[in-house]
């Protein structure tokens, strides 16, 4: 007869069992055991609590099995309307504790962006007009340097600010330290230093300011354990030199208490401020102007030399003619690079075709009359062509599905423009032993799925041939279907119709050694993630988007296809 300890612990793995839908990876006991422990997981089907504190809960979704740090509905974020940087900021917290003076050298390398910036708010607060290297802006610097909990939020918008393109609303609260200390983010951020630290210390994960991954998922990869907080970690450095009240509250893991307010570490709260945090957001008034305005006063400090020897990019839509980045190695170009009849005759790899190549590579003239109009000329009757040169939102859906001799056209005018790279229309290419295969789907078609799917099917069959064994990684514009794309779920964007109905498409999956997909279309910020591991059709692999910003020109594939071999 088993002990009371005995049936307890099979109880818990049980539950840990249960837990599973889809994935062979078995819960931990010592998650199963956190989510015994809270009595409303019993009423919970989907999102399990983990872990929680004052403030803060780690949430398990048992349908995806991803884990989920959420401030609970009391703590307010940023009084600041419209503000979207949380993500970032939360990144640049996990970065500080680990590597505070990586996080302080990013800031002095953006200190012209952040003199233009303080120039502007320092004008929104006091009305007067002062220069970008004057007394006051370099004192709002200074400022910004001798507050950790501020220098953190810079951190994090710059993170957003060279991924997404110039912040320009609401300055003052963003960049002024005595506008900021009522934002409450600084609160903010106080109590999630707080609760990372003790969750970290209290359970096998690591957690890199958006995502929460079990440590034996990554331990195979040192570079993405060294980019999160683990029990590991060494955060001494750090708490040296956060303010006494924070590093005291994070080492012995207790409440905020009611200390000088020199840095204000206390967090802004739904029951406390309600009203008045209604009334500043109804009068929100966004000292704006668009980003592609306040692009042109922004200096990129950034290298445009990538040096990844297999250099994974899309989505790049360049404007002025020329790629915005130098690759001498191999790359892979997922789409809609284009946006001006970009021209690059030295850079090498592979190219698939986007969505906004159809319209970049039709003449520039308006004269169909005109000669250059004759090799398009047998596709002026087709409905999609005509929607394509009036209003190409709505050709999109009407696209032909892969095969068809316009796409062979377009293939042509690239191939011109990039003679050192392969475009794959539904082709392949061998390179260091890795057989790429790119399939033209330029947009996701959700409402042929069908027809999609069975072109999907035939040319795989088709292009891989009898030849099993070669590792192959399939690249396209848009995502095959949902289980093989980096979409999440909680995008506007995501359909949940287009999941894989092909079956036969599996049991292809399943005979021909494919050990990665790797697409673009759905602008992915690089903060998010840029890769992925999915199981389908009884396999591991891998799922690689990564969109192109000024501190991502792309993504180095070396390590996944090592692992894929």
């Amino acid at each position: 007869m088993k002990s009371e300890k005995e049936t307890t612990n099979s109880l818990i793995e049980n539950r840990a069992a249960s837990l599973q839908t889809t994935s062979k990876v078995v819960l931990p006991p010592s998650l199963a055991e956190r989510i015994e422990r809270y009595p409303e997981n019993k009423r919970r089907p989907v999102n399990k609590t983990v872990f929680k504190n004052d403030y803060f809960q780690l949430t398990y979704n048992t349908r995806n099995q991803s884990m989920a740090i959420s401030s609970k509905g009391d703590l307010v974020y940023s009084a600041i309307p419209y503000d979207t940087a949380r993500n970032y900021i939360q990144r640049a917290a996990i970065q500080y504790l680990l590597h505070p003076e990586e996080i302080r050298r990013y800031i002095e390398l953006h200190q012209t962006t952040i003199e233009k910036y303080l120039m502007l708010s320092i004008f929104q607060v006091s009305g007067n007009r002062v220069d970008d290297k004057s007394f006051e802006v370099k004192q709002a610097y200074k400022a910004i340097l001798q507050n950790p909990l501020l220098e953190i939020q810079v951190a994090g918008r710059l993170m957003q600010h060279d991924e997404t393109g110039p912040l320009s609303a609401n300055l003052a609260g963003k960049f002024l330290f005595s506008e900021n200390i009522k934002t409450g983010i600084a609160g903010y951020i106080s109590e999630y230093l707080n609760f990372v630290v003790q969750l970290a210390n209290s359970l096998p994960l690591m957690i890199d300011g958006k995502d929460v991954q079990l440590l034996d998922a990554v331990e195979q990869d040192q570079l993405l354990i060294d980019k999160g907080l683990t029990i590991y970690s060494d955060i001494e450095s750090a708490l040296s030199l956060l303010p006494q009240e924070v590093k005291h509250d994070v080492e012995q893991a207790l409440a905020v208490t009611d200390s000088a307010q020199m840095v204000n570490t206390q967090p802004l709260l739904r029951s406390q401020y309600g009203e008045e945090l209604s009334r500043t957001r109804e009068n929100y008034v966004a000292h704006s102007v668009h980003p592609d305005e306040a692009e042109k006063y922004f200096k990129n400090v950034h290298s445009t030399e990538n040096r990844n020897l297999i250099n994974v990019v899309s989505d790049i839509h360049a404007q002025d003619g020329k790629l915005p980045f130098v690759n001498r190695h191999f790359n892979v170009l997922v789409g809609d690079v284009s946006d001006s009849h970009v021209q690059d005759e030295e850079i090498e790899g592979i190219y698939v075709i986007g969505g906004h190549e159809l319209m970049d590579v039709l003449p520039e003239t308006t004269d169909v009359s005109d000669e250059q109009w004759d090799k398009w000329r047998p596709f002026f009757n087709y409905e999609w062509f005509k929607e394509l040169m009036q209003e190409t939102d709505e050709a999109w859906y009407l696209l032909p599905t892969g095969e068809h001799d316009f796409y062979e056209v377009v293939k042509t005018e690239i191939t011109s423009r990039f003679p050192k790279m392969k475009l794959l229309n539904n082709e392949y290419l061998i390179y260091e032993g890795i057989r790429y295969v790119g399939l033209t789907i330029p947009v996701a078609l959700v409402r042929r799925k069908e027809a999609l799917q069975r072109f999907i099917l035939n040319a795989l069959e088709k292009i891989l041939g009898e030849d099993v064994d070669t590792p192959t990684v399939i690249v396209s514009h848009a995502p095959l279907f949902n289980e093989l794309s980096l979409l999440p779920e909680t995008s506007d964007a995501y359909n949940k119709d287009y999941v894989c109905s092909e079956p036969q498409i599996e049991k292809l999956f399943e005979r021909y050694n494919i050990i990665g997909a790797i697409h673009g279309h759905h602008h992915i910020p690089a903060s998010s993630r840029r890769f992925k591991n999915v199981e389908f059709a009884g396999k591991r692999m891998f799922v690689v988007c990564s969109i192109y910003s000024k501190v991502n020109t792309g993504f180095e594939l070396m390590s996944l296809l090592e692992c894929g071999k």
